[in-house]
């Protein structure tokens, strides 16, 4: 397309469709990932899901994670990483990014109070990283190694799980 100028609904019409979710990323006191077992797809997440309409992506994470585990996060938000998923065609129709949050370190009485969605999440789980690494997709777990690696240093990561 040549440089012309289209008004904002007519140009954003012409972009790539995308989808957005955030999400809350906990450890235990010991340094070990929480993650929820999905009930609709074999794999495990972290508490967060699809922004809703006017909300922020720190809005999503602290909301998603209240429904998905009954846990009230109050901390600030620190972002640890981005995800970003190409289109899937009819899996997905969109581009899908996530936004990582830092939910910091959850206690035991923390841990003990999650009440799970059975709806969405079948089960929970803590685990070392090693731990994680024989239990995942290694496209999984290379998101979780990587956002657990931002944790730890500080810089944030962008993971790209493209085609």
């Amino acid at each position: 397309m040549a440089n012309i100028w289209l008004p904002p609904v007519e140009y954003v019409a012409t972009l790539p469709r995308a989808t957005a979710y955030a999400c809350l990323y906990f450890t235990d006191t010991a340094g070990r990932p929480f993650q929820l077992r999905a009930t609709y797809r074999a794999e495990w997440q972290w508490p967060g899901g699809n922004m809703d309409p006017g909300e922020t992506p720190w809005e999503t994470a602290v909301r998603e994670c209240h429904e998905e585990t009954g846990l009230v996060f109050t901390g600030e938000p620190r972002l640890l990483g981005t995800h970003f998923v190409t289109d899937r065609g009819q899996e997905w129709p969109a581009n899908h990014i996530g936004f990582i949050f830092d939910g910091g370190e959850l206690t035991d009485e923390q841990i003990a109070a999650v009440v799970l969605d059975p709806e969405e999440h079948s089960e929970y789980r803590l685990r070392t990283l090693d731990e994680w690494e024989r239990e995942m997709d290694p496209g999984e777990f290379s998101r979780l190694a990587g956002v657990d690696g931002a944790r730890r240093t500080g810089v944030p990561v962008y993971v790209d799980t493209g085609p």
